[in-house]
C-alpha cells in the first residue's frame, strides 16, 4: 500500500491575515537572529523601565519552541505576524489581506514586577508594506470592542504608535504598545496588574523602539 507523503507549501505566503497551512515547526532551537534583525534591533531593557531584564526563556512543549539559552529568538514571519493581530473579539470583524513580514524577531523581557513582557520586530520588503500591516492591525484591534474572549481598550494613537489593553477572559491582561518606523513594525505586550494604568509609560517606550528598530 502506496505511504502518502505530506507536500509541503512551495508559495511563498502572501497574507498576514490568514493562517499558515502548517505551523511554525519546533524540531530545533531557534537561531537568536533574523536576517538582519538581531538584539540590536530591540530596546535594552533599562529604555522601557527601570526593573527591566532581559529574560532568557526556557521554551518546552506548551511554549511551542525549544529554548537557544538567549533572551532573542527568530519565529517564523508568517506565524508571527497571523498571531499579533487580535483574535477572540466580539466586534464586527475586519476584513483584507496583510502583507507578510520578510523577518520577525522576539525578545523576551521581564518587567520591573517580575511579569512577563515580549517585543516582537517584523521587518517587511519596504515601508508600504509596514504601512499596509500596522494600518490593518490598527483596524482590527479599533474594531475588537468588548465581551469576547478578547476585549480591547485603546488609550491612545498617532499616526506611527499606538497604545491599547488587551484583556483576555479569565486570564492576564496585557499593555499593547505598537510602533511603525519604516520597514518595520514593532509590537511591545507587556503584562501589568493595572493595564489602563500604563498610558503615560507607553509614551515613554516609542522612543526606545524608534531608535532601534529600522
Amino acid at each position: 500500500m502506496p505511504v502518502p507523503t505530506n507536500t509541503l507549501p512551495t508559495d511563498e505566503p502572501t497574507d498576514a491575515a490568514v493562517p499558515p497551512q502548517l505551523p511554525e515547526q519546533a524540531t530545533a532551537p531557534p537561531p537568536p537572529n533574523a536576517g538582519p534583525l538581531t538584539a540590536n534591533n530591540l530596546p535594552a531593557p533599562d529604555k522601557l523601565g527601570a526593573g527591566w531584564k532581559t529574560y532568557t526563556d526556557p521554551g518546552g512543549a506548551e511554549a511551542g519552541f525549544i529554548g537557544n539559552n538567549t533572551w532573542t529568538r527568530r519565529r517564523d514571519p508568517h506565524q508571527a505576524s497571523y498571531e499579533a493581530l487580535p483574535s477572540g473579539c466580539s466586534g464586527q470583524p475586519v476584513n483584507g489581506s496583510l502583507p507578510v513580514p520578510a523577518y520577525a524577531l522576539t525578545g523576551s523581557y521581564r518587567t520591573n514586577d517580575a511579569l512577563p513582557a515580549t517585543a516582537l520586530v517584523l521587518r517587511f520588503k519596504d515601508a508600504t508594506k509596514a504601512a499596509a500591516y500596522y494600518d490593518g492591525y490598527q483596524a482590527r484591534m479599533r474594531a475588537c470592542g468588548k465581551g469576547g474572549d478578547l476585549s480591547v481598550q485603546q488609550l491612545w494613537a498617532t499616526t506611527t504608535a499606538a497604545t491599547a489593553v488587551r484583556s483576555y477572559a479569565g486570564a492576564e491582561s496585557y499593555v499593547d504598545v505598537s510602533v511603525l518606523k519604516g520597514a518595520t513594525v514593532a509590537l511591545l505586550a507587556a503584562t501589568s496588574t493595572h493595564p489602563d494604568q500604563q498610558s503615560d509609560w507607553a509614551h515613554t517606550v516609542v522612543p526606545a523602539f524608534e531608535g532601534v528598530i529600522d
